[in-house]
């Protein structure tokens, strides 16, 4: 075995890259205190086969193991290297891709057509489960209340469609789990969230903000919605209405806010240290952001509450002057020096920092401007909030609600990542 390399990505995984006897192949293993579901990585592996075997483009599953005697430590797939390109950014701005981003949302309602073919008897492992339900109990076991969440929650439970079918859901299917070449699609990856459950859900989630990257596109940041219904129609899927693939959409922005929680949790429990998962957990105001933007289209979205630091008996430069300097420091002379995940990790860094800045910069006001928020709806804290939301005391609708609690989220996105607005 040789050339053994990290690969950059994989939040909930360790991947690999490595070449056996010429071949080059593909490990990925286990992060600790990863989000999975189902029944382990030998279940995923037949997963992956039984795709393949109804046209899926995936990559060649090799082997397999539990992590318990193997080194490993634990449990991993192998699978054979498919070329090309997975970092989103790339595959929406690169001219290489341009006409691969013409034809992709056709050849993912293709893939996600024949994904929904694979016999859900076939295949062990799998859980079916009430996603709204399931991921309510996650915010409770998690203990980070969430007005935002607790408007979605209601938004989801009074609009909930009648079920489009039962199949197997590949739960990740989105930009960035793809492997696409300049022709197009070329692998579907990350298998680990597979379920059973509603068809759409699939289709739901790939036009979640969030996958989208900056792109235009509402389908991944590369196409549109019509195209990916057509498609996967005319590939055999079932009839898609616009309204409940709207409905999922709205279901995958909250449970990718909640996953936030969820990664964010695991730096800060030890479970995995990671400056990559800790700052995954200031993407969650951007869930809450977009959640509001589909659940209330038409409020207002308020200017972020301004602020001034205030005096301090400490000698110059501040607190925020001097991480201003190592920031520039990371963006320069590290990121220079640097390659691979090293270096996608100081961009990390560097966003972390200029978090921090803008903390320290506008944090005070911005506290106070939240109290007043409260004290205006006649509560004590935002647990207090999403406890009394979830009880029903407002309409889903009521507009001094969904202001004060936008309010809070603009506030909490111009820290975390201003450029989102």
């Amino acid at each position: 075995m040789g050339d053994l390399q990290r690969l950059s990505g994989g939040a909930s995984r360790e991947t690999w890259g490595f070449i056996l006897a010429g071949e080059p192949l593909v490990l990925q293993r286990e992060r600790p205190g990863g989000i999975r579901t189902g029944g382990g990585m030998a279940a995923e592996a037949g997963l992956i086969r039984a795709a393949a075997a109804e046209g899926v483009p995936v990559a060649e599953v090799v082997a397999t193991g539990d992590g318990e005697g193997d080194g490993l430590g634990a449990p991993w797939i192998v699978a054979r290297r498919v070329a090309g390109e997975t970092i989103a950014r790339r595959i929406l701005r690169d001219d290489d891709y341009a006409d691969a981003r013409a034809v992709l949302a056709t050849q993912c309602g293709t893939a996600l057509a024949a994904i929904h073919r694979v016999d859900p008897d076939s295949v062990t492992g799998l859980e079916e489960l009430d996603q709204v339900r399931q991921f309510r109990d996650l915010v409770d076991a998690l203990g980070q209340p969430h007005p935002a969440f607790e408007l979605g929650f209601r938004w989801l439970e009074a609009n909930r469609p009648a079920p489009s079918g039962r199949a197997v859901v590949h739960g990740d299917f989105r930009n960035g789990n793809l492997i696409v070449g300049p022709e197009g699609l070329r692998a579907v990856l990350d298998w680990e969230l597979a379920h059973l459950g509603d068809p759409l859900e699939d289709l739901g989630w790939l036009c979640v903000r969030a996958w989208r990257f900056g792109g235009d596109g509402p389908v991944g940041g590369f196409g549109e919605r019509e195209d990916l219904f057509a498609a996967y129609e005319a590939a055999g899927g079932r009839p898609v209405d616009p309204e409940v693939a709207r409905w999922w959409e709205v279901l995958g922005t909250l449970k990718w806010g909640v996953m936030c929680i969820i990664q964010a949790a695991t730096h800060l429990t030890g479970q995995s240290r990671s400056v990559e998962l800790a700052a995954i957990g200031r993407r969650v105001c951007e869930q809450e952001y977009d959640l509001l933007a589909l659940i209330d289209p038409s409020g207002e979205v308020p200017s972020p509450t301004a602020g001034v630091a205030g005096p301090t008996f400490h000698d110059v430069p501040t607190a925020g002057q001097l991480l201003e300097a190592v920031h520039e420091w990371v963006e320069g002379d590290a990121r220079e020096a640097t390659t691979g995940r090293v270096q996608f990790h100081t961009r990390v860094v560097a966003n972390v920092m200029a978090m921090i800045e803008r903390e320290l910069e506008s944090g005070p006001a911005m506290a106070t401007a939240h109290a007043t928020r409260l004290a205006g709806l006649g509560v004590s804290s935002e647990a207090d909030l999403a406890a009394r939301i979830r009880a029903g005391e407002w309409a889903v609708d009521d507009r001094s609600l969904l202001d004060a609690v936008r309010a809070t989220v603009v506030d909490k996105l111009a820290v975390a990542n201003p450029k989102y607005l």
